[in-house]
């Protein structure tokens, strides 16, 4: 069990591994707002191009280092008060900057396309297996359902916290913020006759930039935009990497600092050496690792632990008890399509 245990452990810390690639690049545009650069190219195939030199191998060592040196510093002597206080400012002006840039957007011409592919119904993609694999791992990494940040983040939580509401909150926020990016990006695309069905982190980076250049005070929504993305990010690297920095901690009887070392130095050396593959890395995590992390954490909470373990614990901080359907719905329908997503995502050859 305990070597099992580890697996989720390490999927949080490859996925940190591979955000952290992606936080250098949020690094590096939202000073370049400050200073002009992030709006500075002329077109969309310019904003293509800083992108995708950016984004290859050895192409951002500096803001990629400086991302996970300022991550390990608030892990290690404990100031993420401030962000979160920071974030209760933030992610309310992103919300408010998403719903602007969505406004703006639909009023471009070629928008309507974008509006078109985002809600049309393919019969024949969704009777594709691989279309839910995706679906269901997108939703593993972005709901951080992997296993071990769930736990992590569980321990320090207090026995008032009502957990299903929470879970409830997080659940309607991230698909919220998931429909307004995609009612941003997908119609801004369009404007531009780019096609559509592209993906990756770079939809952020080149036609967002395109879209406020546009905008009248573009400049100032990009500042404010980036800032609050760049906090967003350092949240979620934060999360990510407490959950293996915590291991060592414990296993290895470290101090918190030699932790935050030793798994700052690994994240350093792995995410430099995976820069022009951190779609493809971050793509095998949420197909494979994911999955697997909470099948292993469902397997253990519903099948080992037992209904009147798991019903003490979800009934914490509630003045009523949780519904009776919370049990067999896990144990019989979630845990399972954990282990079918896995199975599946081998057999079809995963993410080819």
């Amino acid at each position: 069990g305990e070597t099992l245990g580890w697996i989720p452990v390490i999927g949080a810390l490859a996925m940190a591994i591979g955000y952290t690639v992606v936080m250098g690049w949020i690094f590096r545009y939202m000073l370049g707002t400050f200073t002009g650069s992030t709006l500075a190219p002329a077109d969309i195939e310019s904003f293509g191009a800083k992108f995708g030199g950016m984004a290859s191998a050895w192409g951002n060592n500096l803001w990629q280092l400086a991302a996970i040196v300022i991550c390990m510093f608030i892990l290690m002597y404990g100031v993420g008060s401030g962000i979160e206080k920071a974030n209760k400012v933030m992610m309310p002006i992103f919300f408010i900057l998403f719903v602007i840039l969505g406004i703006y957007v639909a009023f471009q011409p070629g928008a309507a396309a974008g509006y078109r592919y985002i809600f049309r119904v393919e019969p024949e993609a969704l009777a594709d297996p691989k279309t839910w694999i995706f679906a269901l791992g997108q939703a593993f990494f972005s709901l951080s359902v992997a296993g071990s940040g769930t736990l992590i983040y569980g321990s320090y939580l207090s026995d008032e916290e009502n957990i299903p509401a929470a879970a409830g909150r997080v659940a309607f926020f991230d698909t919220l913020a998931a429909m307004l990016a995609a009612l941003v990006i997908i119609p801004a695309m369009a404007t531009t006759g780019a096609q559509l069905n592209t993906g990756g982190p770079g939809l952020l980076f080149i036609y967002l930039p395109n879209l406020m250049k546009s905008m009248p005070g573009g400049a100032l929504i990009a500042i404010i935009f980036f800032v609050a993305v760049f906090f967003a990010g350092l949240t979620s690297l934060i999360n990510l990497y407490e959950a293996p920095i915590a291991t060592v901690q414990e296993k290895f009887h470290l101090g918190r600092a030699a932790a935050c070392g030793v798994i700052g130095v690994i994240g350093v050396v792995v995410s430099l050496l995976i820069q022009g593959i951190v779609s493809q890395w971050m793509d095998v995590l949420s197909i494979y690792i994911c999955p697997l992390g909470a099948g292993l954490a469902g397997v253990m909470f519903f099948w080992i632990c037992g209904k009147k373990y798991v019903q003490s614990q979800v009934d914490k901080g509630r003045s009523s008890k949780f519904t009776d359907l919370y049990y067999p719905i896990c144990k019989y329908i979630y845990v399972p399509i954990c282990v079918l997503v896995l199975i599946l995502g081998i057999v079809l050859g995963g993410i080819g």
